[in-house]
């Protein structure tokens, strides 16, 4: 049976199914399957999803879909973005943390009233996940490392591989960032990272060279700064650590001194962690090799950037790993900020402690966030863009379909005529374009 007496058939009876009763819809139904042999559901289907005012009968109804009230308007979302961004872009969990710790400083900033305030306390983390989700698909990341092997006295500090499940906060991985760009020779810029298992906390020091001394004093200032005694350090098998100089002066202070094994970043992940958020993502990749860009550096290491991290943004700990066929579950405790962690270890010093409490009061993290800003624009124009990565044009990165053939013996000529025959590519020989016939013939 043609198709088109399949459809005239049934615009014929269309209309006078859906007018009749319930026991002549059946008696239609019959014949209509009888006629065009369809099976009886598929029939139904078809009689019932025409909607009789549009001409063509073929298109089905378009049924409602059911959509859920937006209970968080766009206000809130840009609000929640606004936050976000000044905080640094952290993740969906660390920022519903966020928000109750700065909610005085927000609602003094955005004017917000109860409702608002409401909404921004009650939104889930998968809510803003998903609504900050096109916010968060600009990230690009790039590793490069500069770390040499120390030689010296590997055979006298221990390697420490096992689990730092320390109750009291004062052990402390260390390492290095180079500032070197794309060129490794001459004299840089380091950033030497110190970060506390237990809190979180995480001091960070600028220095010009790697040297044993400059790190050294770089570690004393550190020292200095944490609100708790330094008991421990694990760094990696860099030569600016594994030294003599450092290696007696934890002797002197009692400090426990370990190593993690060679090019297993792994043993040190605390701290390769800390270098990507308190470092590489602040400064990038390019080259910093002046003292005014280090000075500059440490001026936002040592102010701002150290208060802004550990007294207003929360982080999480990881607590447990388990493996459920293929699927590795983590769990995470609540989120809590560095120096919240030392208050509850009970183990810091109670003066820095009071210190710390009270600069925390009296700062505003919006504005904290902005002179951070402010402070890294000025350092980037100090950065040496001659060794710094380059960005890549997608359109420039693209390989060129011209060969160039110098110096070439007749039988690699004949191969590239065959290759321009085949794929019509240009060749080029001594620079010159040469036509196909001629290629090949010297």
């Amino acid at each position: 049976m043609e198709k088109t007496f399949k459809m005239k058939y049934f615009r014929s009876i269309c209309d006078r199914y859906h007018q009749v009763s319930r026991r002549c819809k059946a008696k239609i139904l019959d014949e209509f399957c009888k006629v065009c042999g369809y099976n009886r559901k598929y029939a139904i289907a078809k009689l019932n999803g025409v909607n009789n005012d549009e001409q063509h009968y073929r298109q089905q109804r378009q049924k409602a879909v059911r959509q859920r009230p937006k209970i968080y308007s766009d206000q809130t979302i840009e609000l929640i973005a606004k936050i976000w961004e000044a905080a640094q872009y952290p993740c969906s969990g660390r920022l519903k943390a966020i928000i109750p710790l700065w909610l005085p400083w927000i609602k003094k900033k955005f004017l917000i009233d109860e409702q608002a305030t409401g909404l921004l306390l009650g939104i889930s983390p998968r809510q803003m996940e998903r609504r900050l989700q096109k916010l968060k698909r600009k990230a690009k990341q790039r590793i490069y490392g500069g770390t040499k092997p120390g030689t010296l006295l590997k055979h006298q500090i221990p390697i420490k591989t096992d689990h730092w499940d320390v109750q009291e906060p004062g052990f402390t991985e260390i390492d290095t960032v180079s500032h070197s760009g794309n060129c490794a020779s001459g004299e840089f810029g380091y950033s030497v990272n110190q970060t506390d298992i237990l809190t979180g906390w995480v001091e960070t020091y600028a220095v010009l060279g790697k040297g044993e001394v400059v790190v050294s004093d770089a570690i004393d200032a550190m020292e200095q700064a944490f609100p708790f005694k330094l008991k421990g350090i694990d760094s990696d098998n860099g030569s600016e650590f594994i030294n003599h100089h450092l290696q007696k002066k934890c002797q002197q202070k009692n400090i426990q001194f370990t190593r993690g094994r060679p090019y297993k970043k792994d043993d040190n992940a605390h701290i390769e962690q800390k270098n990507w958020t308190h470092v590489r993502k602040i400064f990038g990749w390019n080259r910093y090799d002046t003292k005014a860009a280090v000075a500059a550096m440490n001026n936002l290491y040592r102010n701002e950037l150290r208060l802004f991290m550990n007294l207003f943004l929360p982080s999480t700990k990881l607590l447990q790993k388990k493996r459920i066929g293929s699927r590795l579950y983590r769990q995470y405790d609540k989120p809590q900020t560095p120096l919240d962690r030392v208050i509850a270890s009970g183990k810091g010093d109670p003066i820095k402690i009071k210190q710390m409490t009270e600069l925390r009061n009296k700062l505003d993290p919006f504005t904290l966030s902005r002179i951070i800003n402010d402070k890294i624009e000025r350092i980037v124009r100090l950065a040496n863009y001659r060794q710094s990565p380059k960005a890549t044009d997608k359109k420039t990165a693209q390989p060129s379909t011209k060969k160039t053939t110098q110096n070439l013996s007749p039988s690699e000529m004949s191969v590239y005529q065959e290759i321009s025959q085949m794929f019509g590519i240009e060749v080029k020989a001594n620079g010159k374009k040469v036509p196909a016939h001629q290629v090949g013939h010297g």
